[in-house]
């Protein structure tokens, strides 16, 4: 008996040092993940500060709860010390719950009473984590417990305090140390004195009614800084005063300002590929040139700067007065699609060359007929409503001609380019593509800045089409476009052909005059304008190797301006953004490549193609010389007694109507005899053109 007494003993032993180790594994880990709970809650409260490129402050948007927290990771010592002496002098001696006070509180509400002994800080911090502050029921007091505990078994009492000093409400919004002092004091917590921590204490555990905004914060924080032996002065703010400092934390916040286009993200973006003082100067540049814009009916515009190689979003403004209340405004007008008028001709050209066309080409600019959906007849117009005969794809394009244009997209098939803006580009219409057909060429395709921009980009990295980059890698702006392609788009060589005709400021001569806000000595930047129908819309799209800029300029409710073009209007402020930028730290004079295309010399002028090139066969592939110049197939003309039809050919030529010889000549006058249709014929010593007219009796 005496030899097994030992060994129970032993056996016991083991058995409570067991239960021991299990009970404290136990512990451990239930308390983990009741700290853990707490910890995420706390992380997720946070507001996402974004910054810009230079780690600038641009916002500080509220968080989930509506609240600014700005969190501290090391708030001052004597904060701390000041907050222990008022909320809970025996912080660092408890273990998340006093068990004086706790056992004071449960006999009083045993017996009904309503008064409960004070909580901890750690106490305090659950119920601001568990957004249980109403709640005083018993059972709640005991969750709040299970959670004290376990924060204090995992967490240094720093971190305790750091969490509840930046997780503690004191009104306006404003939650935690740092907020409140940038509020209320437009200080860094760091700097509070003394009197600052006083009436922010004196603020807790009522934040809407003691605040220090309010008359009752001087009430309370009296007595408590003489609890605290603080000197304190009688001040009381005034509304000016307060709404001073309500607008000063606004600006702190950078909620109506230079934020403006980033505060409505899908997603919190932390660090963004943007500089917020470029973004600020060329905000100003905006607005500037818009008040100069002002009595031609034009108030807003927005800019997109965005830098290569890398195709990192500079700069974004979509409002030049976003602070303002008047109508538009406040809209991100970076991200409104409108008609995109001449700016689409480059793809076009850039398309025609893919095929076969070059800079040399020639096409007729004279006056066509086409008959659109509805059977109208349609005769599309320069800018200036002039014709210039044969001109070259070159000249076209640099003087940003309407009816060469036609002319390319008929070239390159309607549903051949419909596929090139859906399934290369990826471009997303607002309407079905074919409602625009022929009208694509005119600027009747709708986009936002942001997404022509981007389009645009192909021309400065030799044809592929990159990731948008503004937030990380992240475009960070969702919407029909999708940003995050990466993919060649046309070969470098049609690319470079584009490149050298918008960079060339001596062709377009005639369109834009000798001096216009495109000449940047110094600066070979490529440049296309557009101008919507009835000057609703002002564009241009620039760019140098380093950035590409784009710039609209309009009205937000869509109102015409006053005969605001392209280069007067958006141009101007391109230009001003140009000087600014080439001065930056973003410019390195880089230029553009040329080496996959040649000159050619014809007919004693210089133009450009690529090796290999059968320039005779080339220039020819467009032209259009019919040898009947007018009336055109199919016109329609008003019969009366005296209609005269003037005929006019090529050359001289034999003319016949309905088989019957009416004159010779290069030009003759037909007087026709009854209604309906009447063949022509034009008969020349090498051959004969037909074309059938119609003329029609007005319907009484």
């Amino acid at each position: 008996m005496q030899t097994r007494f030992p060994k129970r003993k032993r056996q016991k032993a083991t058995i409570i040092i067991c239960a021991i180790l299990a009970a404290g594994l136990v512990f451990f880990y239930a308390t983990k993940i009741l700290s853990n709970k707490i910890i995420t809650q706390y992380q997720r409260n946070e507001s996402i500060i974004t910054r810009d490129r230079n780690n600038e402050i641009l916002s500080i948007p509220p968080n989930q709860n509506g609240y600014y927290a700005i969190y501290e990771q090391d708030i001052s010592e004597r904060f701390a010390e000041l907050l222990i002496q008022k909320e809970d002098k025996f912080f660092y001696w408890h273990p998340g719950i006093n068990p004086i006070s706790a056992l004071r509180a449960a006999f009083k509400m045993s017996v009904g009473s309503k008064n409960t002994a004070s909580s901890t800080l750690t106490q305090q911090l659950v119920k601001i984590l568990r957004h249980s502050e109403l709640d005083r029921g018993f059972k709640n007091k005991i969750i709040e417990a299970l959670y004290a505990i376990s924060i204090e078994a995992h967490a240094t009492k720093k971190e305790i305090l750091n969490m509840y000093a930046n997780s503690v409400y004191f009104g306006n919004q404003a939650q935690g140390i740092t907020a409140a002092s940038e509020l209320y004091f437009n200080s860094a917590p760091q700097a509070l004195t003394d009197e600052n921590i006083i009436r922010l204490l004196a603020t807790i555990p009522s934040p809407s009614l003691t605040n220090p905004f309010m008359r009752e914060n001087g009430e309370k924080s009296e007595p408590l800084a003489q609890k605290l032996n603080i000197p304190l002065e009688q001040t009381e703010v005034s509304i000016a005063a307060t709404r001073e400092k309500k607008e000063q934390f606004k600006q702190y916040t950078n909620a109506n300002n230079n934020a403006f286009e980033f505060i409505s993200l899908p997603r919190p973006c932390a660090q963004t590929t943007i500089d917020s003082g470029l973004n600020m100067q060329i905000r100003d540049i905006l607005k500037r040139n818009l008040n100069e814009l002002a009595n031609k009916n034009a108030f807003h515009g927005a800019v997109v700067v965005i830098k290569h190689p890398e195709n990192e979003i500079l700069a974004l403004i979509g409002s030049a007065r976003p602070e303002s209340e008047t109508e538009g405004d406040q809209i991100n007008m970076a991200l409104q699609p409108r008609p995109i008028g001449s700016t689409v001709k480059p793809f076009i050209y850039l398309k025609g060359f893919e095929q076969g066309l070059r800079p040399y080409t020639l096409v007729d600019d004279k006056e066509y007929k086409y008959t659109i959906g509805s059977g109208y007849a349609f005769y599309p117009k320069n800018y200036d409503y002039k014709y210039r005969g044969p001109v070259t794809l070159h000249y076209a394009l640099s003087n940003s001609l309407n009816v060469p244009t036609i002319k390319t997209l008929e070239y390159v098939g309607l549903e051949n380019f419909y596929q090139f803006l859906t399934h290369n580009l990826g471009f997303e219409p607002i309407q079905p593509l074919e409602n625009y057909q022929l009208g694509i060429a005119l600027g009747e395709l709708e986009s936002d800045l942001l997404t022509l921009t981007y389009y645009f980009t192909i021309f400065d990295n030799d044809g592929w089409l990159k990731p948008l980059a503004m937030c990380g890698n992240n475009s960070m702006y969702q919407g029909q476009t999708d940003f995050m392609q990466n993919k060649q788009i046309a070969d470098t060589a049609y690319i470079q052909l584009i490149n050298k005709i918008l960079t060339d400021r001596q062709t377009g001569v005639e369109q834009f005059g000798v001096k216009n806000n495109f000449m940047i000595p110094g600066l070979a930047a490529a440049v296309k304008t557009g101008t919507s129908r009835e000057y609703h819309d002002s564009w241009i799209i620039g760019y140098v190797p380093d950035f590409t800029v784009g710039v609209w300029v309009g009205n937000a409710q869509n109102s015409a301006m006053d005969s605001v073009s392209g280069e007067p209007g958006a141009g101007k402020i391109w230009h001003d953004i140009m000087q600014l930028l080439r001065y930056s730290e973003y410019y390195t004079d880089a230029r553009f490549a040329f080496d996959d295309i040649k000159e050619i010399l014809y007919q004693d002028s210089i133009e450009y193609g690529l090796s290999g090139d059968n320039v005779n066969a080339t220039r020819a592939l467009m032209q259009d010389n019919p040898l009947i110049i007018s009336p055109h197939q199919g016109d329609t003309f008003l019969f009366e007694k005296d209609t005269l039809v003037i005929l006019k050919a090529r050359e001289p030529v034999s003319w016949y109507v309905d088989d019957e010889y009416i004159a010779d000549g290069a030009q003759a006058i037909f007087q026709p005899t009854k209604i309906g249709a009447r063949h022509i014929q034009a008969r020349a010593q090498s051959e004969t053109s037909d074309i059938t007219i119609y003329l029609n009796q007005e319907q009484e």
